[in-house]
């Protein structure tokens, strides 16, 4: 029983980090370096183009991460968008388990964006229609501070951070704010009194600003290997040392220690950390490096859940176990539908990059994964919930229904003509 458990560790590690992992880190570079580049003109664009915010706001929360859904969300309380543009922008964005989704089934991943892209514009509009957006507006208006006692409070806090990280990491126009201006009170709010980016005289900071380059020297080792598995090859057998399983326990070994050290658990990026990312492309890599270390961990931890799942399901018995849990699946059904939309409506990406990562191992249904995929709002609710909790209340609630709906009907349709 020891040996089983232990090759299942071994093998969800080779899985986790070698199957997925090195895809996930090669794809958080490539939209990384698009983010780094482009973020600030999309912004700029939406907030000039009225008519088309929402159609704007769901391509952002289209691409995989949260960066540029974050930027989205202060700038309905400085009343450049609507909040119809808010819920559509968290209706598209599946946060960073759009990256294991994209790494492990492009189809699925690209067919999933291609509706939700479609529903949370019409449901973007629709809620433009009601007027429910000038009623929050107009209620957290009243209770915004006035401008003596937002100067007060921002003399109290320290800024040093801001100015050390562009002096170090070289920001390309200064430290510059996207979305909301210094002093103002979502700067207070996001910036001072939410958790941000780690201070550089802490143990962290210094562990992650310098690990971040063998962490990436480990992904491009890893790479050539992921792609051998992708056509079948068994690595292990190529040498006498088990390469698979050896890497893919030094990966998953570094990724957690990356995640421990950027006390990164639930949530993983602040509003203070998208920004940072798209003033500094070496900013831009050493997160790019922790995020993929926060999703490698997660989809451990999904891949573990699984196969301990199956091995206690069985008894012992794997065989037994994976029958069980196909006739547990049969007999859950739709429920999979509402539990998938249920999943979403926790704030952060860590409960959703499992749930994609059970996905890949056939647990569940697309519909569920579909309705999840809606439901969840990354980590880009974490600045709504900081700076009015009614409206993050109001898109989370909004942003379940078409999650539920959908999910249904592409569950009918899945039974009807795929079984």
């Amino acid at each position: 029983m020891i040996d089983q458990i232990l090759n299942l560790i071994l093998d969800s590690a080779e899985a986790a980090f070698l199957e997925v992992g090195v895809f996930v880190g090669a794809v958080l570079l490539l939209f990384g370096f698009i983010n780094y580049k482009k973020s600030g003109a999309f912004i700029e664009t939406i907030k000039t183009s009225q008519k088309f915010q929402p159609v704007i706001g769901a391509f952002l929360g289209l691409t995989p991460g949260c960066g540029g859904a974050i930027f989205v969300m202060p700038l309905f309380f400085k009343g450049a968008v609507t909040f119809g543009t808010v819920t559509a922008t968290l209706i598209a964005t599946m946060g960073d388990a759009a990256f294991v989704l994209l790494a492990s089934s492009p189809l699925h991943y690209f067919l999933i964006s291609a509706i939700s892209f479609v529903v949370a514009i019409i449901t973007g509009y629709v809620v433009d229609k009601t007027g429910l957006g000038e009623s929050i507006l107009n209620k957290y208006k009243m209770r915004k501070k006035d401008k003596v006692d937002l100067d007060f409070e921002h003399k109290q806090y320290d800024h040093v951070l801001h100015e050390y990280e562009c002096e170090k990491m070289g920001c390309k126009n200064g430290y510059t704010h996207i979305g909301h201006e210094e002093g103002d009170e979502i700067d207070l709010l996001l910036h001072h009194e939410l958790k941000g980016h780690m201070s550089h005289e802490t143990f962290g900071y210094r562990f992650t600003h310098s690990a971040f380059y063998i962490y990436w020297f480990l992904m491009m080792v890893g790479l050539p290997l992921g792609i051998a598995l992708l056509f079948q090859v068994d690595i292990n057998e190529l040498t006498n040392i088990n390469l698979g399983h050896i890497l893919g326990t030094i990966g998953i070994t570094f990724s957690i220690i990356m995640t421990i050290m950027s006390k990164k658990f639930l949530d993983h990026e602040s509003h203070e950390e998208a920004e940072l990312k798209v003033m500094s492309l070496k900013e831009t890599f050493v997160h790019n490096a922790l995020d993929t270390a926060f999703v490698i961990t997660w989809v451990f931890i999904g891949f573990l859940a699984y196969e301990f799942g199956i091995l206690g399901l069985g008894a012992g018995d794997y065989a037994l176990g994976e029958a069980t849990m196909e006739g547990f699946l049969l007999a859950t059904g739709i429920l999979s539908v509402l539990i998938g939309a249920a999943i979403g409506l926790i704030p952060g990406c860590g409960p959703q990059i499992v749930f994609v990562a059970l996905f890949t191992r056939g647990l569940i249904p697309f519909a569920a994964l579909f309705a999840n995929a809606v439901s969840q709002d990354g980590d880009a609710l974490l600045p709504l919930l900081a700076i009015d909790r009614r409206s993050a209340i109001w898109a989370t609630v909004i942003s379940t229904i078409p999650a539920i709906i959908f999910g249904l009907l592409i569950y009918y349709f899945e039974i009807r003509w795929f079984n």
